[in-house]
C-alpha cells in the first residue's frame, strides 16, 4: 500500500510538474552559453558570446511579480561586479502567471523608471516547456531535472568559459551570501 501511495505520488507530482518542464535539444551538452543570441529590448542582437571571459548570470524576469523588486539587487549586483568581470542578462518572460503582459518599450521604461537597471536585457522570451528559447533548452540539458525555472526570477550562472555551472530558483535573492559567493569564486582573477 505505501509503495503504490508513493508511486502515485511520484506519478502526480511529475504530472504537475511537466508544463514547467524545458525539453532539452540533442547534443546540447557539445555547445556553450555562447552558441547562443537574444535580442535586445532595443531590437539590437545580444550574442552571449559578446560576453566571453565574463561570468554571466541569466535571470528571467517580469514586471509584476512579487519577486519584481529583485531589480533593485541585481542591478546593485551588476554594479558591485560589473567592472570584476560579472555581466546580468534579464530575459522577460510571461510564462508564470502573465505578469510581463508589456510590450518591450514598456518594459524598458518600468525597469529604468523604477529600478534604473543598466545591465542587458532582452526581448521577451518562452523560458519553459517545448517553445522555450534554446538558450533555456540548452542549460536545462545540462544542470538536468530541477533546473528549469519554476517561476520568474530563477538564476542560471555561467562561468568565463561559457559553461552552465549551476541555478538559483526565485527565492535566492541577489543579495545572498550564497549567490555572492558563487560569482566571486568564477571571476577571472586579476594578475
Amino acid at each position: 500500500m505505501i509503495k503504490n501511495m508513493l508511486r502515485l505520488m511520484i506519478f502526480f507530482g511529475a504530472t504537475l510538474m511537466s508544463p514547467f518542464i524545458v525539453h532539452a535539444e540533442p547534443n546540447a551538452s557539445n555547445q556553450s552559453a555562447y552558441d547562443f543570441s537574444f535580442e535586445t529590448l532595443d531590437g539590437k542582437a545580444l550574442p552571449l558570446s559578446e560576453f566571453k571571459g565574463k561570468v554571466i548570470l541569466v535571470v528571467n524576469t517580469a514586471s509584476k511579480c512579487g519577486f519584481t523588486p529583485q531589480y533593485k539587487g541585481l542591478e546593485e549586483l551588476y554594479t558591485k561586479y560589473k567592472d570584476k568581470g560579472l555581466v546580468i542578462v534579464g530575459v522577460p518572460s510571461n510564462d508564470f502567471g502573465q505578469q510581463e503582459p508589456g510590450t518591450s518599450s514598456e518594459i524598458k521604461k518600468f525597469c529604468t523608471l523604477n529600478y534604473g537597471v543598466t545591465f542587458p536585457m532582452t526581448t521577451k522570451q518562452v523560458v519553459t516547456g517545448d517553445d522555450a528559447n534554446p538558450f533555456y533548452k540548452w542549460v536545462y540539458s545540462v544542470l538536468g531535472f530541477g533546473s528549469a525555472p519554476k517561476w520568474n526570477f530563477h538564476k542560471y550562472l555561467i562561468d568565463t568559459n561559457g559553461k552552465a555551472v549551476d541555478y538559483y530558483s526565485s527565492i535566492t535573492t541577489p543579495d545572498s551570501d550564497k549567490l555572492a559567493a558563487a560569482i566571486e569564486k568564477l571571476l577571472p582573477k586579476k594578475e
